[in-house]
């Protein structure tokens, strides 16, 4: 079956980093466009960063850009997303998707930036 399965999440303070992965199976991960979205508690799935089957083509939430670098290793089928300059703001859960409309989920990871 379709598994992607997000690690990587934790607690960290202001201004530090963490790197999410998020190992995919069960279908044919270099065909698709696969995707980071974020929600915290209250609030709305938001869109984090996208990123093109052959790697080309990311594009990322205004709220994330310059510090956020999706990427992703075909040959392992694994997608990342570093996260540098970490605020309070990004603290959410932190969930993988792979393919344009419905698509495939994880479950998430979560992210806590806190003092």
């Amino acid at each position: 079956q379709v598994q992607l399965v997000e690690s990587g999440g934790g607690s960290v303070q202001p201004g530090g980093s963490l790197r999410l992965s998020c190992a995919a199976s069960g279908f044919t991960f270099s065909y698709l466009t696969m995707h980071w979205y974020r929600q915290a508690p209250g609030q709305e799935r938001e869109l984090v960063a996208s990123i093109e089957s052959n790697g080309e083509g990311a594009n990322y939430a205004d709220s994330v850009k310059g510090r956020f670098t999706i990427s992703r290793d075909n040959a392992k089928n694994t997608l990342y997303l570093q996260m540098n300059s970490l605020k309070p703001e990004d603290t959410g859960v932190y969930t993988c998707k792979a393919g344009r409309g419905p698509g495939y989920w994880g479950q998430g990871t979560q992210v806590t930036v806190a003092s």
